[in-house]
């Protein structure tokens, strides 16, 4: 089967159309798609050069998908004369929620940093995942809203990060070591902020998946080294009474939801 050529479009990042486009592709399981986004579509000469792209690529003999989350109507109507199946969000809601709210859109398109407020809270917050990155320093500590635990490459960096762009929560990060889990009792850095700390565990063949891929054949990627290690920071989530989630089958954007419940936290902006 050839795979569907596949277009996101935007006037803007195009992570609207990303977004609400893949969570319809991935309901079509075994079907392949190729994909490509063209963000920043703001000029009809734009629109035209696309409209060509697509359709030389219904010209292999596959119908391409556009999803489109142009705001803007003249350009929006020139993107709809390619030889394609369009979606366009815009289309499909705006014109429903006119009417609801008998108003008409402003069909302009918004710069995402409206409130500059919001936006340096979470920038500032990105800044503190990134200086509280696996156990760097426990200063300011006291203002992180959770520090996530577990052993080396369980997803506490990336989790922290999402939670930090996406939410603007101050997430630090501590990865237990080898000497951390030969204790009962918690590390130093994160004795005193017990009730931030949220674990993260993970499959041991997953994580030994992971380590051989950064440190091939060590001791440290070895398969009993990940079975010991995950059992242990288990044991320490357990003991402390310690909410903690497996990462193996979640995604970064699951596992911050869960995070954002268990610990009560919410969004800054």
């Amino acid at each position: 089967m050839n795979a569907y050529p596949v277009f996101f479009v935007s006037d803007r990042t195009g992570l609207t159309s990303e977004n609400m486009g893949n969570a319809l592709l991935e309901q079509f399981i075994g079907i392949p798609f190729k994909r490509a986004t063209y963000p920043f579509l703001d000029t009809p000469e734009k629109a035209h050069a696309l409209v060509q792209i697509i359709n030389q690529a219904a010209e292999q003999g596959t119908r391409p998908l556009v999803f489109s989350s142009v705001v803007n109507n003249e350009i929006r109507a020139i993107v709809t004369t390619a030889n394609a199946f369009h979606l366009s969000f815009f289309d499909a809601f705006l014109g429903k929620l006119e009417e609801e709210l008998n108003a008409p859109a402003s069909h302009i398109v918004q710069s995402r940093v409206q409130n500059v407020e919001k936006y340096d809270a979470r920038m500032e917050a990105v800044n503190f995942a990134l200086n509280h990155d696996d156990g760097i320093s426990d200063k300011d500590f006291q203002a992180a809203d959770v520090i996530l635990m577990g052993v080396s490459r369980s997803g506490k960096t990336p989790t922290c990060l999402y939670l930090a762009l996406q939410y603007g929560i101050r997430a630090a990060n501590y990865p237990l070591t080898p000497e951390d889990l030969d204790t009962d009792d918690l590390p130093r850095m994160v004795k005193n902020h017990q009730n931030k700390l949220f674990g993260l565990t993970i499959e041991p063949d997953r994580l030994h998946h992971i380590r051989q891929e950064r440190r091939p054949d060590s001791g440290y990627a070895s398969l009993k080294t990940c079975r010991q290690e995950v059992a242990d920071a288990q044991a320490i989530f357990r003991r402390h009474r310690i909410p903690f989630a497996n990462t193996t089958h979640k995604s970064v954007e699951e596992l911050a939801v869960e995070i954002l419940q268990a610990c009560s936290l919410k969004r800054r902006f």
